[in-house]
């Protein structure tokens, strides 16, 4: 059995938009600002890159209730010790990476688009993450937008916690929550914002509110 997690506020941290302030920096304030899941996204990096990048993120998430997920690269998430992987529809399959991962580890799986929520096996994946609920410019190759209409489709649909993804704003946690959905993964939200802590705390205390 997976352990213990929260959705509510789930950082994916882009290498770019966090600049030279870096994504250590950047997930330290996102913490301390009330973030509950951050994800490793290095799409251009190797698998040691990824580790490295890993163990430091790692010192940062040691002793707090925040959750580690590696995106996309078992061998880094299996490396470093993480607490969990996730993988979109065209990576590996959801039940080779819940094998080399084991029982005790978080699985994600993306699912983009209500043709693959429609499809979708639930078996052996502790979540989903839903969308895109917009168009965003941190995934240009993105599916088509669903909206918050197509949210409540998918939540139905897939029936474990769901985290409502792609372009998302402080604007949009009310909807989000308000649709089923369990959290709301922001990237452009917290990454290369002025204040990270700041925009952080804002979206927790939206959330919050949300959640009332």
């Amino acid at each position: 059995m997976a352990m213990n997690f929260d959705l509510s506020l789930y950082l994916v941290l882009d290498p770019k938009l966090c600049g030279d302030y870096g994504m250590v920096a950047t997930t330290r304030d996102a913490i301390a600002g009330g973030a509950t899941i951050v994800q490793l996204r290095m799409k251009h990096a190797s698998t040691r890159e990824r580790i490295d990048m890993g163990l430091a993120l790692k010192q940062v998430t040691a002793g707090t209730p925040v959750r580690l997920i590696v995106n996309d690269d078992v061998e880094a998430a299996i490396a470093i010790d993480a607490d969990g992987v996730h993988v979109g529809q065209e990576d590996a399959h959801p039940e080779e990476v819940r094998h080399l991962i084991g029982e005790e580890k978080l699985l994600g799986v993306s699912v983009n688009g209500l043709d693959v929520a429609r499809a979708f096996d639930p078996t052996g994946i502790d979540y989903i993450g839903a969308g895109p609920i917009f168009a965003t410019g941190t995934k240009p190759d993105h599916a088509l937008p669903v909206g918050f209409h197509g949210l409540r489709e998918m939540i139905d649909l897939c029936r474990l916690p769901i985290v409502a993804i792609g372009g998302l704003k402080g604007e949009h946690v009310a909807a989000t929550f308000e649709s089923g959905a369990d959290g709301v993964a922001v990237v452009s939200a917290i990454c290369g914002q002025p204040d990270p802590y700041q925009a952080t705390a804002d979206l927790a205390e939206a959330i919050r509110k949300a959640k009332q």
